[in-house]
């Protein structure tokens, strides 16, 4: 990797709308992995938001309103797309917070922006043209998952489909290479490599999925998602994404790799204060 081929890559438009939000901190990406009902999306929401705010970190709420790559028929794909939408919308307007979701096609874009602020593109899509040009005209932050396939050299091309779309408020998040079959590893000289383009995010638990199992059920090793997260901000990730549940073994999406509730204030404690040493 030569990173003096990136260096100098962000633009002054992007460098200064990641800065409102994050405010100089490490910004946490955080919910469950799907909205599977008002009740337990609330009972995440409450957590997660008021314990960032305890630790004066920047949040964006984050929750799937739609499921659209299943390994199974029979895998939960969400509660139906208003319903989910509405209650995504209903916790930006009560806690006062910006909201994250996925997106899958085009036409999805423009509906999604009136509920969120920030549009997701998944790791397989992350190439699609239509969509993300589409993510970029809602005037939504866009926030492009990098593929399992591509290099993080790569994904400048992404980037910059948002940005000739018209839209430099566009970040990438990390979420692991494929590696043989059946596991995922992150490369840490990536996150550099990025940066020099886009505020980059670390997806703590996605990267840490163990996806196609012959089950037809992804599997996962969240007890590494500290140990990840720990290594990901002394790279210089500059916020961190994190799926929790109450209750893992019960959550209808992800619930392998998912980090439990109860753990999720030490984690950031944790991270937060590696942040503050690499950025002094």
């Amino acid at each position: 990797m030569d990173l003096q081929t990136f260096s100098n890559k962000q633009t002054d438009l992007q460098k200064q709308a990641f800065t409102e939000v994050s405010k100089g901190k490490l910004l946490v990406i955080a919910g469950p992995c799907v909205v599977e009902g008002e009740k337990e999306l609330f009972e995440v929401a409450d957590r997660v938001i008021g314990t960032c705010r305890e630790l004066g970190l920047p949040i964006i709420f984050k929750a799937s309103y739609r499921k659209a790559n299943r390994s199974r028929m029979d895998s939960f794909t969400g509660i139906g797309d208003a319903e989910a939408l509405a209650l995504l919308g209903k916790v930006r307007d009560k806690y006062g917070v910006k909201v994250i979701t996925d997106i899958h096609t085009a036409a999805e874009a423009s509906m999604a922006a009136e509920f969120v602020d920030v549009l997701q593109i998944p790791a397989f899509l992350c190439r699609q043209t239509d969509l993300l040009v589409a993510a970029a005209k809602t005037g939504c932050t866009v926030n492009i998952k990098k593929g399992q396939f591509l290099s993080a050299e790569s994904m400048i091309h992404a980037v910059q489909k948002v940005r000739d779309a018209g839209n430099d408020d566009v970040w990438v998040t990390e979420r692991g290479t494929t590696f043989g079959y059946e596991d995922l590893v992150v490369d840490m000289r990536g996150i550099p490599v990025m940066r020099s383009f886009a505020p980059t995010v670390m997806d703590l638990t996605h990267s840490l999925q163990r996806p196609n199992q012959t089950s037809g059920v992804t599997g996962g090793t969240p007890y590494f998602i500290e140990s990840l997260g720990r290594a990901a901000v002394a790279a210089g990730v500059d916020a961190v994404f994190i799926e929790t549940h109450p209750r893992p073994s019960e959550a209808l999406s992800d619930g392998a790799n998912m980090l439990h509730l109860d753990d999720f204030a030490g984690v950031l404690k944790t991270l937060s204060k590696i942040h503050e040493v690499v950025r002094s």
